[in-house]
C-alpha cells in the first residue's frame, strides 16, 4: 500500500461485509418461506424480508464500489484522497441511512408519511429522508474522488470509473420522480434500476476488473486500456436502448418491442468481451502474483457475469419469449446469477486483493478464501438451474395451460426445496469468505535456538 488514505477503504469494506452477511441470511430465510409459507409470517412478513434482502444487497454493493474507488484512485492518480475526513462523514451518513431503513421497514414506522415513511416502489422503498441522505453522501463522494483525480494523474481506469460513479449518482435522482400514471412511473423507474445495473454499474465493474488485471497479471497498461474502452463502448451502446426490454408490457408504444429485442440481444457482447479480456490478460501476463484468491475471484466474476447477465438475460429478452416468461422464476434465475457474477464477485475480488495490504500482511487464508468461492459460486449456479427449471414449468402451466397461480406454486415445491439447499451453500460460503478476509490468522512462531533442546525432547 503506497498511500495512507487508501486505509479509508478498510472501513467501507468492513461495513459492506456486515451488510453482506445480513443480505444472504435474509435471503436464506426467504428461501425457506417458499418451502413453508407461514414461516415467520407474523414476525418478518415476506414483503418486508424482500425489501431488506434487496436493499441490503444494493447498499453493500455500493459500499464496495466506494471502498474500491478509495483504494484504487490514489494509486492511479498518484496522490492521496482529497479529504479523508469527508470520506468518513460520507460513510457515517450511509450507515445512519441504512439503520433508518431497517428500523422503518421492520416496525412499519410512519406508514403513509411522505418524508419519513417507506415508499411502495420496488427497490426504491427507502423513505424520502434516506434518499436525500444518499444524495448528500453521493455528492460528498463525487467531490472527493473527482478532486483527487483532477489534481493527479488521469488514466483510462479512473476516467471510466468516474463516468460510472457520476452516472450512478445522477440516475438515482429519478428515484425522486414518482408520477401518478403507472406506465410513466415504470418508464422512469427503470432509468434507475436498469440503467444502474445494465449501464453505469457495468462501467464501474469494468474499471475495477481492469485495475485487478493490471495488478495481478502485469500486462501492459496500453493493452488493458484498449480492452477497457471496447467493453465500455459496447456496454453503453447496448445497455441504454436495451432498457426497452422492460417497456414491452407496461403501456408504452409497440416499437419498444423491436428496440428492446434488438439492443438487448447485444447486451451479451460486453460481458463476453469482459470474460475474454480477463482470460487473455492472464494468458498474456508476465507476473506470478502471490494473491491467487483475488485472481480466482476476478476470473470467476467475468465468467459468471457472462452466463448470468449475458446468456440467462438473452434467454428471455426477446419480446416473443418474454411474453410468456416475464415475471416468472426464470427472471429470478437471471437476476440472482447476474448480480452475483457481475457485482458480488467483483466486490469480493477487490476486497480479497486489497485487504492484505490494508491490514499490512501477505495474502492470508487463501485456501479458505478460494474454498468460499467454489462453495458460493457452486451454490449460486445450482440455484440458477433450479429456478430456471421452476420457471420453465411455471411458464408452461401458468402462461400456456392457464392454471391458477397458487396451484402452479404447489407444483414447484421440489424446486424451491432444492433452491433452499443451494442457499445454505451460499450462506456457508459467505461466512467462510468473511472469516477468511476479516479474521487474522494466528502467526506460527518458529522455535529459536534456546527452544531447540526442548523441542527435540
Amino acid at each position: 500500500m503506497k498511500y495512507q488514505s487508501q486505509k479509508i477503504a478498510l472501513a467501507y469494506f468492513a461495513v459492506a461485509m456486515a451488510l453482506f452477511a445480513v443480505q444472504v441470511t435474509i435471503g436464506l430465510i426467504m428461501g425457506w418461506v417458499y418451502v413453508d409459507g407461514n414461516f415467520l409470517s407474523t414476525i418478518l412478513p415476506f414483503n418486508i424480508a424482500r425489501m431488506l434482502h434487496t436493499n441490503s444487497l444494493i447498499v453493500w454493493l455500493l459500499l464496495g464500489f466506494f471502498g474500491a474507488a478509495y483504494f484504487l484512485i490514489p494509486e492511479e492518480a498518484e496522490r492521496e484522497i482529497h479529504s479523508p475526513a469527508l470520506a468518513y462523514v460520507q460513510l457515517a451518513i450511509l450507515i445512519l441511512g441504512t439503520l433508518g431503513v431497517v428500523v422503518t421497514y421492520l416496525f412499519n414506522l410512519f406508514e403513509g408519511n411522505f418524508l419519513l415513511g417507506k415508499e411502495g416502489r420496488e427497490f426504491l422503498e427507502q423513505p424520502m429522508w434516506v434518499k436525500a441522505g444518499i444524495v448528500v453522501a453521493a455528492l460528498i463522494f463525487l467531490f472527493n474522488v473527482t478532486m483527487t483525480v483532477l489534481k493527479g494523474k488521469k488514466t483510462a481506469i479512473t476516467n471510466i470509473l468516474l463516468i460510472g460513479l457520476w452516472g450512478l449518482a445522477l440516475l438515482f435522482l429519478f428515484a425522486f420522480y414518482n408520477p401518478s400514471n403507472l406506465a410513466l412511473d415504470k418508464q422512469y423507474w427503470w432509468f434507475v434500476v436498469h440503467l444502474w445495473v445494465e449501464g453505469v454499474w457495468e462501467l464501474i465493474m469494468a474499471a475495477i476488473l481492469a485495475y485487478l488485471m493490471l495488478k495481478l497479471t502485469g500486462v501492459d497498461r496500453e493493452v488493458v486500456e484498449k480492452w477497457l474502452y471496447v467493453i465500455v463502448a459496447t456496454a453503453l451502446f447496448s445497455g441504454i436502448l436495451g432498457t426497452g426490454h422492460h417497456y414491452y408490457w407496461i403501456g408504452t408504444p409497440g416499437y419498444w418491442q423491436w428496440i428492446g429485442s434488438i439492443f438487448s440481444s447485444f447486451e451479451i457482447v460486453p460481458f463476453f468481451a469482459m470474460m475474454s479480456f480477463a482470460f487473455v490478460m492472464v494468458w498474456k501476463g508476465r507476473r506470478d502474483h502471490p494473491n491467487k484468491a483475488a485472481l480466482l475471484w476476478s476470473l470467476g466474476c467475468a465468467t459468471l457475469a457472462f452466463f448470468g447477465a449475458g446468456v440467462w438475460g438473452f434467454m428471455h429478452t426477446l419480446h416473443g419469449v418474454n411474453f410468456y416468461t416475464h415475471g416468472t422464476q426464470i427472471t429470478a434465475a437471471h437476476g440472482h446469477l447476474a448480480f452475483y457474477g457481475a457485482y458480488v464477485c467483483i466486490n469480493l475480488a477487490i476486497i480479497t486483493y486489497a485487504l492484505p495490504m490494508l491490514r499490512g500482511r501477505d495474502p492470508y487464508n487463501q485456501v479458505l478464501n478460494m474454498a468460499s468461492f467454489w462453495l458460493m459460486s457452486g451454490g449460486m449456479v445450482f440455484m440458477t438451474f433450479t429456478l430456471t427449471f421452476a420457471g420453465t414449468v411455471q411458464t408452461h402451466l401458468q402462461r400456456v395451460m392457464g392454471m391458477n397461480y397458487m396451484d402452479v406454486q404447489d407444483q414447484l415445491w421440489i424446486f424451491y426445496a432444492m433452491r433452499f439447499g443451494s442457499g445454505v451453500a451460499v450462506v456457508l460460503g459467505a461466512v467462510l469468505f468473511i472469516y477468511a478476509v476479516m479474521v487474522p490468522r494466528r502467526e506460527v512462531i518458529e522455535p529459536g535456538p534456546l527452544a531447540a533442546p526442548a523441542a527435540a525432547e
